[in-house]
Order: C-alpha cells, then sequence, then structure tokens
C-alpha cells in the first residue's frame, strides 16, 4: 500500500518504464507471520533473490526505504549477481561501515553519530521497545483500535514533511487505511518483531564486504537521522546522488513524483540502459 503511489509513474512512461515487484515483507499485512527466530533483513533478502529467479527475472534494480533499504542493502552483498542497481532514500539505521587498522571517522561522521545518538534520545523510545520488548507491547497495540492509530500515525506526523498538518500530506483514508491494514490482519506484533530480529543481525559491514553495484542515493528533507555522503561511501558505490528539498520518511506516499523520477534518472545511466 505505501508504495501503490509509484506504480502509475513507474509503469506507464512512454519513454522509460518497468515492470515492478511489490513484496510484502513477512509478518506485515497479508504476508506470513514467521514466529520463530532468524527471519531477519538477511533472511528476507534470501527470499528476495528466490522470488525474482522465480517470477522469471535474471537482474533487478532494487529500490528501498526503511526496512526495504536494509533488505535490499543486504541483497546487493549477498546476491549481487541479481542486481543491475541499488536505489535508496533512507540509510539503514544498523549501517555501520568497515574501518581499517588506523582509519578513522571524520568530525563531520562524528557530529553525525552525535547528532543520531540525540535523535534516538529523543524520538527512539519506540525503537528500543520493539527491539527489546516487542510481544509485550504487540499485546497492547492488537487490543486496542485507538492505541494502535495512535501509535503509528505519531510517526506519520512526527517523520513526514506535514509542518504540523498531517493532512496537508495524508488524507484521513490513507491514514486509517494505513492502520486498519495492521489491525485487521493482526500483525503489529510480527511486524515490530523484525526489530527484534535485525538487532540480533545488524548490518555491520566486514572487511571485505562493500557493495560494488551502482547505488543512487535520494536524500528527502526531513528523512533523519541521514548519515553525511562520506559515511555511505565507505560502504556503497554511489554513483547518483540527489538533494530533494521536500518530503520526509514516507517519500513514496508523500512525494510519489519526486521518487519516481529520481529512481528514472538513476536507471538510465544503468548498464544495459546508457
Amino acid at each position: 500500500m505505501e508504495m501503490s503511489k509509484l506504480i502509475d509513474p513507474l509503469t506507464t512512461d512512454p519513454e522509460f518504464s518497468f515492470d515492478l515487484i511489490i513484496p510484502s515483507i513477512p509478518g506485515f499485512g497479508f504476508s506470513q507471520k514467521i514466529n520463530t527466530p532468524g527471519c531477519n533483513l538477511w533472511f528476507i533478502s534470501d527470499l528476495w533473490s528466490k522470488l525474482i529467479k522465480r517470477l522469471g527475472y535474471e537482474k533487478v534494480l532494487a529500490q528501498g526505504g526503511d526496512f526495504g533499504a536494509g533488505i535490499s542493502t543486504a541483497l546487493a552483498l549477498k546476491h549481487p549477481e541479481n542486481m543491475l542497481g541499488l536505489h535508496l532514500n533512507y540509510i539503514p539505521g544498523s549501517y555501520f561501515p568497515f574501518l581499517s587498522q588506523g582509519e578513522k571517522l571524520t568530525e563531520e561522521e562524528i557530529q553525525f553519530q552525535k547528532s543520531t545518538e540525540n535523535w534516538y534520545a529523543t524520538e527512539g523510545a519506540y525503537s528500543h521497545q520493539h527491539r527489546t520488548k516487542p510481544l509485550t507491547l504487540g499485546y497492547a497495540l492488537n487490543d486496542s483500535p485507538v492505541g494502535l492509530c495512535a501509535w503509528i500515525v505519531e510517526k506519520f506526523y512526527g517523520w513526514s514533511d506535514c509542518n504540523g498538518n498531517i493532512e496537508s500530506v495524508f488524507t484521513k483514508n490513507e491514514s486509517l487505511s494505513n492502520v486498519s491494514w495492521y489491525w485487521f490482519t493482526e500483525t503489529i506484533h510480527s511486524s515490530i518483531r523484525l526489530y527484534n530480529e535485525n538487532s540480533r543481525a545488524p548490518l555491520h559491514f566486514l572487511k571485505n564486504d562493500f557493495i560494488d553495484i551502482p547505488v543512487g542515493i535520494a536524500r528527502f528533507h526531513k528523512e533523519e537521522p541521514f548519515p553525511p555522503r562520506k559515511f555511505i561511501e565507505r560502504g556503497y558505490n554511489i554513483q547518483h546522488w540527489t538533494d530533494i528539498p521536500t518530503g520526509g520518511h514516507f517519500a513514496a506516499m508523500e512525494k510519489p513524483a519526486l521518487l519516481a523520477n529520481d529512481i528514472i534518472q538513476f536507471a538510465k545511466n544503468l548498464e544495459p540502459y546508457n
């Protein structure tokens, strides 16, 4: 549902259009609820690799924000043979590049780490709860539609580029549809469990971990915290970067035309298209 506004601009452009694979992450919506340990972004990237092949494709351009950015990053690390390129509008929160002995972060990167700590101190209570005690929270949210609505809509209010007026970005129908998706499928616990699983297998790059395929970054104005380019380039082969002065965390819903255009501009420079 979150990606639905991207479908038309990415499939109807007469000059450059795509086939789209928009899978639902395990534990979200109508996808399977996996209740055994190990369903993390690495495991899901293996599923995506199998899905690509099962659908008959040799290579894809993977795009992601939020969890999708982490899964797509893992896909690029584990299955580069499936990939034409990687486009992200978010950098996974657990990402940390490999630093050789004696290599140090720049002052800008150190300042980013400090600002990230400050962000989690004021905005990160939800994440800490998701990572450490997801089941306790799951009972409460699965039992109260008002509580579930408050938990989800708070983030759409705080992380979007709405300037204090959420309905300037999301209609009531859009907000309620998103909440209802979790309510009617009873997937709030199975979705937040992914935080717990990922915390056990973070995206900490090892010595030989580097994404060699071309990488495109769309940096939306209100997506925070967002690492400096130098920090990302330590692990990603950035060939395309766009600073977009509007939009926030939910870019595909907030600014679908801008995101779609950036994906197209990145794709046009990929082999075999250039």
